[in-house]
């Protein structure tokens, strides 16, 4: 009994610390000003990487949420999205429709992408390109298979003209085990 004791309450222990954690990152975004704000959560997501953070970040900082949709969407098949239709998008400066989005209400926008060809995924660049962020908030995050953020932030800034780009939330895939902890620490700092 005793064995299975010590077993259990590690683990309660950890669990009880992650609870607080997330709870204090919710304290902290009051604190910062930032619930007092109109939050949107915006996301583009191919393989469900990014809908994964999108949704742990909403779940902390409450708002909306809304993924970005292009018209048309991608090949399932990941080599004809990826060496195709993305990869030519990209080099060509494409920037895909997507289905109507507006921004205008919100103060806070946390925009996430993958990382695609060292950069943010096309809708993400229409997303930006089509709405007027002047004297608004973005808030990247960033999901990659292995290459990192890259600039994605200055891109961002570059394209929401007038905004204010914080810096990013980047993670490797769905950011493993240790996700909501990082996300949370990443917002206590915002």
């Amino acid at each position: 009994m005793k064995k299975i004791l010590l077993i259990i309450l590690p683990v309660i222990l950890i669990a009880m610390v992650a609870v607080y954690e997330i709870a204090n990152a919710s304290t902290q975004i009051k604190k910062g000003g930032l619930m007092d704000k109109k939050i949107l959560v915006a996301y583009f997501s191919w393989s469900g990487n990014t809908k994964s953070i999108a949704e742990k970040i909403h779940n902390q900082v409450g708002g909306d949420i809304f993924r970005i949709e292009p018209v048309t969407p991608y090949p399932e098949d990941y080599n004809e999205t990826a060496y195709g239709v993305a990869k030519e998008q990209k080099d060509k400066g494409i920037h895909p429709p997507i289905k109507n989005t507006d921004v205008s209400s919100y103060d806070v926008i946390f925009v996430g992408t993958p990382a695609w060809w060292y950069t943010m995924a096309p809708p993400v660049m229409t997303f930006l390109a089509e709405n007027n962020f002047e004297g608004k908030t973005i808030v990247p995050f960033v999901t990659h298979g292995g290459g990192g953020g890259y600039t994605i932030d200055k891109d961002m800034a570059e394209i929401a003209k007038g905004s204010r780009v914080l810096a990013p939330f980047v993670v490797y895939g769905k950011g493993g085990s240790s996700a909501d902890m990082d996300l949370t620490n990443w917002i206590n700092k915002l």
